[in-house]
């Protein structure tokens, strides 16, 4: 199952309001792909998230692809809504994405509260950081 980009997902999310924001979320932490138990490690746990989330980064094809998990619901959510802005694209494509202008129209901060939204910085930096570093290794 592969995530739909962000652009279709911002179209659908402002067609509702509260509890169906949730809703298209939570579906959207759904369709993650499995991240297996053996790779939900510390190396691969994102700080400063209230809720125990992991990423972990592949390549295939010069794509940069990330399995990731939560064990909550809406913050795995939130990870797929970030994912779904650099899933499959090129490192050095990624390393020049704005992730936090592309999430900027679902103002998280105005629906979530604050301890749900505090890790994603940090998994926007881990995202980037890991873009960089494959796109300056090729």
């Amino acid at each position: 199952m592969t995530l739909p980009p962000i652009e279709d997902v911002f179209d659908e999310f402002e067609l509702l309001d509260g509890e169906d924001r949730y809703r298209l979320l939570i579906d959207l932490g759904r369709q993650l792909e499995p991240m297996p138990d053996a790779l939900k490690t510390d190396a691969t746990k994102v700080r400063g998230c209230s809720a125990s989330v992991w990423v972990y980064p592949t390549v295939e094809d010069g794509r940069l692809h990330f399995l990731a998990d939560s064990n909550a619901a809406i913050t795995k959510g939130i990870v797929a809504l970030v994912l779904s802005a650099v899933q499959d694209k090129p490192a050095a494509e990624v390393a020049g994405i704005d992730v936090t202008e592309a999430l900027a129209p679902f103002e998280l901060r105005k629906h979530l509260s604050a301890n749900r939204t505090q890790g994603v910085p940090n998994m926007i930096a881990l995202v980037r950081e890991t873009a960089e570093r494959y796109a300056a290794a090729t």
